[in-house]
């Protein structure tokens, strides 16, 4: 399925969440995800459906000084 994550097309076979952010190399604990626009809580990723031409963004803190 074709989905966009942080304005990247990619191809999946995942269906929820959580597993599409494993799938595309996301898996640090420290994110913050939206799909579509909307703000999806850890708690709720495994349990998010994912579907053709959603638009997800993945948020990371970063370090520096």
């Amino acid at each position: 399925m074709k989905i966009i994550v942080n304005s990247k097309p990619f191809d999946v076979r995942s269906h929820t969440l959580s597993d599409i952010l494993t799938e595309v190399g996301f898996d640090s604990p420290a994110i913050a995800t939206a799909v579509n626009g909307q703000f999806v809580p850890k708690k709720s990723r495994a349990e998010t459906p994912i579907n053709s031409g959603d638009q997800i963004e993945i948020v990371a803190p970063m370090q520096g000084g």
